[in-house]
């Protein structure tokens, strides 16, 4: 399925935003050239729109964030009556796909065929894969994302508040499809795994409260803005108690008496996902879907023992220019019981943080010619470290940086900084925002591949340095602890998966070579396990990225512009990585035109 694509054609680069120098004109095309790509034009764009209807009436976007999960009236029909129906529809695009010549096409509208095409292919194949069984992770859950999507939501009008409240309504539908979902894998033997599973309901049980009114849920209806009037306001919220306690609340109580009295005690014993039936074919499955490449399990396991012996040279070196007089682990140690290691409190650490995203706000201008409109903020999340959640295509929702500020001493100072590049800029907030406002079919701008979009995040890291950060020391060790965290990932997630790892061998390897604390690294551990392959695209993305820059800067010499380069890489949407390439070889041999 996942064939390298060709080579992108000059008049494609012609329509690329931004590029560094002109390109040539093409040729004038006979008449009969320019009626076929008329024709040819025509017909995708009519695709591109029944399928984007067809998407917001399903609201399942292929391939998306899953943390851009926004309640917005009537859910999902995840069933699979709607499986069935999606993949129909799918099969239909794909056959309509092929009575177009997509080498007819020119500019953008080419490179949004190839990409569509390949995005169609990938959501057929996943159709033959048990994925929907699995609507729950150690790391998340449906009732999760459900739970604490409002907390980036914009409300500012009464419809706002209607359509989350229809989602309330309809949640118990939806609950119980994915409990069915649930059930298919206790059916099927997929399930998740016990021990990486251990204390889930807590999940679960966290957001089942006596009072409507201190849900979770009903948080944004404790802050009506001035354009809801005064007088809807009491009958939004009196309605929203209500719906909650009808039918929310205890559709959360049900889902906690199967997964205590069902699900738990169906859970999966081996680690591997391959020790299912079919879970081979599966695992290769989720390592092409994730990383976008055809690298095989034992490419990227020993990628992964080659960037951890190299990134730990690194951190040896920084240990031992500091003149500290001891090993690797004890140096860590130090470093962890250092007070000047954490902020004073939750409103010193997010000042820092503050700070570190302001300082790298003014720097922008430097690395990059297009800047996006949509500004971000930052923003205190409750039980997951840190993550970027972006805003929405209408403008109304900003990008969001989540930090659990609560839990401060557990975000390092020394990790500040590759933390806040990766999760707003350069990193997830540039790229993402930057996409919401591209010239480009719909489906371009939310898609996600976590490769393309995980692996800019950790290029982002590295790219703090020439930005003037890390100067401490201490940060550029923190930094090399954040690449180590990922390549490390390369090393378990397929050693637990293709190789028969253990979990306790997992965790022992990642305790050898990573800065995580053991609390730490036994919930990396049970991420992996519960959602095999994710973790690859990171460190897989990043270097392929790095890479790329690499041969063009070999390429070009004096003529290399590191601004156009990084427009072209993230100035076309989130893109698979051998797309990524064919374009990036595209740009660097029309430099000199």
């Amino acid at each position: 399925m996942r064939q390298r694509l060709p080579a992108i054609g000059l008049c494609l680069l012609s329509h690329i935003l931004p590029l560094a120098l002109p390109l040539a004109l093409p040729l004038a095309l006979p008449a009969s050239a320019h009626a076929q790509e008329k024709s040819a034009t025509v017909a995708f764009r009519q695709l591109l729109a029944e399928h984007w209807a067809r998407a917001e009436e399903e609201k399942v976007f292929f391939r998306t964030d899953p943390d851009a999960f926004r309640p917005d009236g009537a859910l999902p029909d995840v069933g699979p009556e709607g499986r069935a129906r999606r993949e129909a529809f799918n099969r239909e695009v794909l056959e309509r796909l092929a009575g177009i010549d997509g080498d007819a096409l020119d500019g953008q509208e080419r490179l949004s065929y190839r990409l569509f095409r390949y995005e169609r292919e990938t959501e057929a194949a996943s159709y033959a894969q048990p994925g929907h069984r699995f609507p729950i992770t150690a790391l998340f859950g449906f009732h999760s994302y459900f739970a604490d999507a409002p907390a980036n939501m914009d409300f500012s009008s009464v419809g706002d508040y209607e359509r989350l409240i229809e989602s309330f309504r309809d949640y118990p539908r939806y609950n119980r499809q994915q409990i069915a979902n649930l059930q298919a894998g206790i059916d099927s033997g997929w399930t998740q795994h016990c021990t990486a599973m251990a204390g889930y309901e807590k999940t679960i049980s966290r957001y089942l409260v006596d009072d409507p009114a201190d849900s979770a849920l009903y948080e944004p209806f404790t802050r009506f803005p001035q354009t809801v009037p005064v007088r809807e306001r009491k009958r939004l919220a009196a309605a929203a108690r209500a719906t909650l306690a009808d039918a929310v609340l205890p559709a959360y109580a049900a889902f906690l008496r199967f997964y205590e009295g069902r699900y738990a005690p169906a859970c999966r014993k081996a680690e591997a996902i391959t020790s299912l039936p079919g879970g081979d074919a599966y695992y290769r499955y989720l390592v092409r879907y994730y990383t976008t490449t055809a690298m095989t399990p034992r490419e990227i396991h020993d990628l992964g023992l080659a960037e951890t012996q190299r990134i730990r040279a690194e951190m040896d070196a920084i240990i031992e220019a500091s003149g500290f007089d001891g090993d690797f682990r004890t140096f860590l140690d130090r470093l962890r019981e250092d007070p000047a290691s954490y902020a004073a409190s939750r409103e010193d650490l997010l000042e820092k943080i503050a700070l570190i995203a302001k300082t790298m706000d003014g720097m922008m201008p430097r690395f990059f010619g297009r800047l996006p409109r949509m500004p971000y903020t930052i923003r205190e999340a409750e039980g997951r470290g840190a993550f970027y959640a972006s805003g929405t295509s209408d403008g109304r929702n900003a990008g969001v940086y989540f930090v659990n500020a609560t839990d401060y001493r557990a975000k390092p100072l020394y990790t500040l900084e590759a933390l806040t590049l990766h999760e707003a800029v350069p990193g997830h907030h540039h790229q993402m925002a930057l996409a919401l406002e591209l010239d480009l079919p719909p489906f371009r701008r939310t898609l996600y591949h976590a490769a393309f979009g995980e692996g800019w995040g950790l290029y982002a890291e590295s790219l703090g340095k020439e930005a003037g950060f890390y100067k401490d020391p201490r940060s550029d060790f923190g930094r090399l602890t954040y690449e180590m965290w990922r390549a490390n990932r390369l090393v378990v997630d397929t050693g637990l998966h293709a190789f028969g790892w253990t979990r306790d061998e997992a965790i022992a390897f990642m305790l050898e070579n990573s800065a995580l604390t053991e609390a730490e690294i036994s919930a990396e551990v049970d991420r992996y396990i519960t959602w095999p392959a994710q973790a690859l695209a990171y460190k897989v993305g990043e270097l392929r990225i790095q890479a790329l820059r690499d041969r063009a800067e070999a390429a070009l010499g004096e003529r290399f512009d590191l601004r156009a380069f990084h427009d072209v890489v993230v100035g076309n949407g989130s893109l698979p990585i051998a797309l990524l390439e064919d374009l990036v070889a595209e740009w660097v041999s029309h430099q000199g035109d």
